[in-house]
């Protein structure tokens, strides 16, 4: 899992954990015992409680964070799947080299979660179906960085969905965002994570948010994100379960945009880990798997 600064730190300490893109969840331990596809011509379109193929629509699924290393292979899979996207990005110029923008069915937009959601929703506009929220604070010493990204950020999206009639979100969060009601108090990753700008806490609140507003949602909760590609198959469990383990990125990204997909994600907030010994089952059975809370 990508982890950022957001305290007053030691240079030292600063750049030991810039150098780790990537964090796996700690295993169970007694240190920590209190347990705690559609052609190219096919846009998509939400009729009822499901993303339908429907011809000339222009409906488009608006990624923000879509240059960061999930919302990227969300874009991916979403546009080899014959999905118009729209890519909210910061910088549009950078953006075009690292994104298929060459791709007729890819529009890249200028867009920064912690502007407000009126402005939000003159970039998502009246012609976005869904929104798929892969953003994540960016290392700095800047103590309300995860509030203002992870908090502040999702919830004006949120809010730029109704002013504009959007009727399905999908957020990437990360398990242990409710560690404390686990009794993960001392489990290593929740302690890690929330040393620096109280992140975990940022994403739990702005969850919150998004079950409160009466948008269609799906919560996806991954382990320690893997720039790697996948190794084993998807575990999901419930809401508040799991409080180890890792999943490529790959995996996370196919998992939200299987979620567009899948009636059974509706209204679910769902945790995902990848393990090589687990039964490789289809994400429409998962889905299925969980009940609504």
């Amino acid at each position: 899992m990508a982890v950022a600064v957001t305290c007053v730190a030691s240079r030292s300490l600063f750049t030991r954990i810039r150098a780790y893109p990537s964090f796996s969840f700690l295993s169970k331990s007694k240190l920590y015992p209190l347990h705690i596809k559609a052609s190219s011509s096919v846009s998509q379109t939400m009729e009822g409680s499901e993303i339908k193929e429907e011809q000339g629509t222009g409906k488009k699924i608006f990624v923000a964070g879509a240059t960061g290393n999930t919302g990227k292979r969300i874009v991916e899979q979403l546009l080899s799947k014959g999905f118009a996207v729209k890519a909210g990005v910061r910088d549009v110029e950078k953006a075009k080299s690292s994104l298929s923008g060459d791709n007729p069915l890819l529009e890249i937009v200028k867009a920064d979660v912690t502007e407000g959601s009126t402005k939000l929703a003159e970039i998502i506009s009246n012609d976005t179906d869904a929104v798929i929220c892969a953003t994540g604070f960016r290392p700095s010493f800047d103590l309300f960085a995860p509030w203002k990204v992870d908090n502040f950020g999702t919830v004006n999206l949120v809010e730029a969905c109704r002013k504009q009639n959007v009727k399905r979100f999908i957020l990437i969060s990360s398990i242990l965002v409710n560690g404390a009601a686990m009794g993960q108090l001392l489990n290593p990753a929740y302690i890690f994570l929330n040393i620096f700008g109280l992140t975990l806490v940022a994403k739990l609140q702005a969850e919150n948010h998004i079950r409160k507003s009466g948008i269609n949602y799906t919560i996806i909760r991954p382990g320690g994100l893997k720039n790697d590609p996948p190794k084993g198959n998807i575990v999901m469990e419930r809401e508040d379960t799991l409080y180890e383990g890792s999943i490529s990125r790959d995996q996370v990204a196919g998992v939200a945009v299987e979620a567009l997909l899948q009636p059974e994600s509706h209204y679910k907030v769902v945790e995902i880990v990848a393990r090589a010994e687990a039964p490789k089952r289809s994400l429409q059975e998962l889905f299925s798997s969980i009940q609504q809370r």
